[in-house]
């Protein structure tokens, strides 16, 4: 993840711009703004911005584009939804490539990619998996904690990685045996440890902060249960 910018060709890189401008106006147009007019969830808005900006930032990886971070994406989907979710993840990006641009580490050129692949993409998904599980399961806190939370968390980060290694493998960067045997592992020990941080911030605000989390409803998952 948190593709530099020589590692793709120009024409990707630009190319990404396009379909982001999409979703961003997107987002902009259908995104629950009312909600963040209250002064205590833009707080909380802004403070998990902040955050994931520092989770981001500590990184792991040995080759470029080959490294490895939390993502938090299924939290903050599960917290506002998913517009909220992909503007405060583009922000997000947004702060770590100004950092590592300011380090000589990093540019914008691949801002596109990277925000498609770790903004954009990780929201979407980890919404389409709650939508799922309300749809086939019951409504029971302990599904949306362990299901919809724990395990949607583990599901959006090793999807996050496929995507990844599917565009390094399709732009030629590397082989693809070099990425299924030196990167993708690694993805399943990243996928259990945001599963249980995931799960652990969403059972901590469900119990004691549940108006943070904009997808609870303790009608739907408490009430006569």
């Amino acid at each position: 993840m948190n593709f530099p910018d020589a590692l793709f060709p120009q024409a990707w890189a630009v190319g990404a711009f396009l379909p982001l401008l999409a979703i961003w106006l997107w987002c902009f147009w259908t995104a629950p703004w009312r909600r963040l007019t209250d002064s205590a969830q833009m707080n909380v808005w802004l403070g998990t911005v902040v955050m994931l900006v520092l989770v981001w930032s500590m990184k792991a990886g040995v080759q470029p584009g080959l490294n490895l971070h939390l993502l938090g994406a299924t939290m903050f989907a599960l917290m506002f939804g998913r517009q909220l979710a992909i503007i405060g993840l583009s922000i997000v990006l947004a702060g770590v490539t100004l950092n590592g641009e300011l380090q000589g580490h990093a540019g914008w050129l691949a801002y596109g990619l990277n925000a498609l692949v770790l903004a954009v993409f990780p929201p979407l998904l980890a919404d389409s998996i709650r939508r799922g599980v309300e749809r086939s399961l019951p409504n029971n806190f302990f599904v949306y904690v362990f299901v919809t939370g724990f395990f949607g968390a583990a599901a959006t980060v090793m999807a996050t990685g496929l995507l990844a290694s599917a565009l390094l493998w399709l732009a030629a960067v590397y082989p693809a045996p070099t990425l299924v045997d030196d990167y993708l592992p690694y993805y399943f020990l990243l996928g259990f440890a945001e599963a249980w941080l995931n799960g652990a911030m969403v059972t901590l605000m469900v119990v004691y902060v549940p108006h943070w989390v904009g997808s609870f409803d303790d009608r739907r998952y408490l009430l006569n249960k």
